[in-house]
């Protein structure tokens, strides 16, 4: 079973190691102590607490879809020619790359500062471990 000590769960979580400490000693994060007697969170609690308490961004779009990975961010850069282009969106902590047409660009009004939501349907998706 997976251990991960506070400052690991905190950089996994996206918020500081106190913040995680907090959550520990107020009893919403339980956590146990490893053989070096350090204070550990076990990887499966880790992961039930993330998904719990994951932030849920509005989707603007109000559109139903069968994609269920969707990622609402703001748009942080354009780089188009006359037929393609590529547009950068920052998703919380995540950086998600789209290459698309110039037309749609223009079309979507797509520049930075732009609030915008990716889609991502794939067959596949790899999944690596350290």
């Amino acid at each position: 079973m997976p251990q991960f000590r506070m400052s690991e769960a905190a950089r996994l979580l996206g918020v500081s190691d106190d913040t995680v400490r907090r959550w520990v000693d107020g009893g919403q994060l339980s956590a146990g102590v490893d053989s070096a007697g350090r204070k550990v969170v076990d990887g499966a609690a880790l992961a039930a607490f993330a998904r719990d308490n994951a932030a849920d961004v509005h989707d603007p779009t109000s559109v139903g879809r069968s994609a269920r990975n969707r990622f609402v961010g703001l748009v942080t850069n354009v780089v188009a020619d006359t037929v393609m282009a590529q547009v950068e969106i920052q998703c919380g902590p995540y950086r998600v790359v789209s290459l698309l047409s110039a037309e749609a660009v223009r079309e979507l009004g797509l520049e930075p500062g732009s609030l915008a939501v990716a889609v991502v349907k794939a067959t596949s998706v790899a999944v690596e471990v350290p």
